[in-house]
C-alpha cells in the first residue's frame, strides 16, 4: 500500500508598503484635440454634407411641383376577329412584341374563299344583264324613231288629205262651170228645137251633155264630201263656211296624228323620256325632244336616252352591287388574318388554333410601347401653379429612381379622381369633411424610345413639374385644351385618331 507525497508548501512574499509616489508617466509626442474640437468639427462635417445633398433638393421642391401618385398610362386595344370562323394559327404569345400590320392570328379562309367566288360570278352575271339591256334599250331607241317616222307620215297624210280636199273643191268648181255651160247649151237648144232651128238630134245632144254635167258635179261633190269626212270634219260645211276649209291645226289634232303620236310616247316613256305634258301637239312635242341636245344632235340624244334608259340604270345598279358584294366578300377573306393595329405587346391570350371565335370575341390584348404618356394624380392644392406646357421631368421607381424621362403637360381633367371613379364615394348622412381632392394631370413624355429605355402601364412614377418657368408651345399658359374641330368630309382619320392624341395644349 503506497503513501502520498506531501503538497509542496508555497511561501507568499508580503508586499512592501509604498513609501514614496508613483513616479509620473512619459508625456506623448502630440497632444489629442479636445472633445469640442471634435464634436464642433463633426457638426461642421454633418452639415456640409446636409447642404451638399439638401441644397438640389430645396432648390428643386422650392422650383417645382410634384407627386409620388403617378402612373405611367398607356393605349390596351383588345383584338377582335371582323369576321367568324375557326382558327388555323396563332402566330404570338403573350409579351411578344409586335408591329402594325403583323398578323396575329389566322382563321380558316376557305368559306370565304367560297364567298369570294360566288360574288365573282354575281358580277359576271349582273354585266351581262348590263349588255342586255343596253341592247334592249338600243332596240327601244330603233322603235321610238320608227314610231317618230309614223307620226311625220301621218302628219304628211293628213296634209296630203288636206290637199286632196282643197283639189276636189276646184274640181267641183270646175264641174260646176261645165254644167252652168251644159245648161246654157240645153237652154238655147230648147228655144231652137220649138221653131225647128236645129235638128232634134242636136237637141238631144245637148240634153245629154247637161245630165252628164249634172252627174259630174254631184260626183264631185261626194268626193268633197268623202274627202272631209275622211278628215273629220262634217261633210257640210257649218253657215259661213267653204267646203274647202279645215282647221289649221288638223295636221296635229287628226285622230291618226294623235294615235301615232300617243305610239311614240309610250315608246319613250319605256326609254325614261316623258314628255313635260301629254297635252303637247306633235310638233312641241318634237321640238322639246329635240332641244335635249344642245346643237340639236339627234344621234347624241339617243345615245343619251340609251345610257339613261330605266333597263340599263336598274342594270347597272345591279352591276354595282354585285361588285360592292365582291368588295365585301374579300374585304371579309382579308379579314381572316387578325392583325396588329399598331406597334406594342401582346398580354392576355386566350385563343388556341381549333378554336371557333365569333365576330368581336376578344382574342388577346395589345398594349402600345411608344404611345405612352403620365398620368399624375396633383392635389388641387398645387393646381395653381400648373399649366399646359411647362416642362416636366419623369423619374421612374422602374430604374430605381435614377433615370429621368423629360415631358410636359399637355392637359387636365375635368373631375377629381374620386369622381371620376366606377363607384364614387357618397355621403348620405349629410356630413361634410373637406378632404384635399386629386386631379390627373397628363404629362406627355418627349423624345421617347422604348428600345432604350420601356416603361410599362402601371409603373410608379414621380414627376416634377417645374412651375417656375414659362410655359412653352402650343396654348402654353392655358388650362383647357383647344376645341378638335372635326376632319373634313370625305377624309376618315379613323387611322390617325386611333393611336394619335391631341398636341400639346
Amino acid at each position: 500500500m503506497s503513501v502520498a507525497a506531501p503538497e509542496p508548501v508555497v511561501q507568499i512574499k508580503e508586499r512592501e508598503p509604498l513609501t514614496r509616489a508613483a513616479a509620473p508617466r512619459a508625456r506623448p509626442a502630440h497632444r489629442r484635440p479636445p472633445r469640442r474640437v471634435l464634436l464642433i468639427g463633426g457638426g461642421v462635417l454633418v452639415l456640409s454634407i446636409g447642404l451638399w445633398i439638401g441644397t438640389p433638393w430645396l432648390v428643386q421642391a422650392w422650383n417645382t411641383a410634384s407627386t409620388d401618385d403617378a402612373y405611367v398610362g398607356a393605349h390596351v386595344t383588345f383584338v377582335a376577329p371582323r369576321v367568324s370562323g375557326q382558327v388555323v394559327r396563332v402566330l404570338v404569345d403573350d409579351n411578344n412584341r409586335v408591329h402594325k400590320g403583323d398578323i396575329l392570328v389566322e382563321l380558316d379562309r376557305t368559306p370565304y374563299q367560297v364567298g369570294v367566288d360566288i360574288a365573282e360570278a354575281a358580277v359576271a352575271a349582273a354585266n351581262a344583264d348590263l349588255v342586255a339591256a343596253t341592247a334592249a334599250a338600243r332596240s327601244g331607241v330603233g322603235k321610238a324613231r320608227s314610231l317618230r317616222f309614223n307620226l311625220q307620215h301621218a302628219i304628211e297624210q293628213v296634209n296630203n288629205q288636206i290637199a286632196v280636199l282643197r283639189a276636189n273643191v276646184a274640181t267641183l268648181e270646175s264641174q260646176r262651170a261645165s254644167l252652168a255651160l251644159a245648161r246654157a247649151n240645153f237652154d238655147r237648144a230648147a228655144t231652137l228645137i220649138a221653131t225647128r232651128a236645129i235638128a232634134q238630134a242636136d237637141y238631144d245632144e245637148a240634153r245629154s251633155a247637161l245630165l252628164v254635167a249634172e252627174a259630174q258635179v254631184k260626183q264631185a261633190l261626194e268626193g268633197v264630201y268623202q274627202t272631209r269626212v275622211s278628215l273629220g270634219l262634217p261633210a257640210i260645211p257649218p253657215k259661213g263656211r267653204e267646203l274647202g276649209d279645215v282647221p289649221a291645226d288638223l295636221d296635229e289634232t287628226f285622230s291618226s296624228v294623235r294615235q301615232a303620236q300617243a305610239q311614240l310616247m309610250q315608246a319613250a316613256g319605256e326609254l325614261g323620256v316623258v314628255a313635260s305634258s301629254y297635252d303637247l301637239t306633235p310638233k312641241k312635242m318634237l321640238d322639246e325632244f329635240m332641244h335635249r341636245a344642245p346643237q340639236g344632235d339627234i344621234d347624241r340624244i339617243y345615245e343619251q336616252i340609251v345610257k339613261e334608259a330605266p333597263a340599263v340604270r336598274q342594270a347597272q345598279a345591279k352591276v354595282l352591287q354585285a361588285q360592292r358584294n365582291l368588295e365585301q366578300a374579300k374585304l371579309n377573306l382579308s379579314y381572316c388574318a387578325v392583325v396588329a393595329e399598331f406597334d406594342g405587346i401582346i398580354s392576355r391570350r386566350s385563343v388556341n388554333p381549333g378554336d371557333n371565335v365569333q365576330a368581336g370575341q376578344q382574342l388577346m390584348a395589345l398594349q402600345s410601347i411608344s404611345d405612352i404618356w403620365i398620368d399624375a394624380n396633383f392635389k388641387e392644392t398645387q393646381l395653381a401653379r400648373l399649366r399646359i406646357g411647362q416642362r416636366a421631368d419623369v423619374f421612374v421607381d422602374m430604374y430605381g429612381g435614377r433615370k429621368k424621362f423629360k415631358g410636359h403637360i399637355s392637359g387636365f381633367t375635368m373631375g377629381t379622381g374620386s369622381t371620376l371613379a366606377l363607384l364614387p364615394p357618397e355621403n348620405a348622412t349629410g356630413n361634410f369633411v373637406k378632404v384635399v381632392q386629386r386631379v390627373p394631370v397628363r404629362i406627355e413624355l418627349d423624345d421617347y424610345d422604348p428600345g432604350r429605355a420601356p416603361l410599362f402601364i402601371g409603373l410608379s412614377v414621380t414627376p416634377y413639374v417645374h412651375v417656375k418657368e414659362k410655359p412653352t408651345g402650343p396654348h402654353a399658359g392655358e388650362i383647357l385644351q383647344p376645341y378638335l374641330a372635326p376632319p373634313p368630309a370625305g377624309q376618315p382619320p379613323a387611322d390617325q385618331l386611333s393611336t394619335a392624341r391631341p398636341p400639346a395644349g
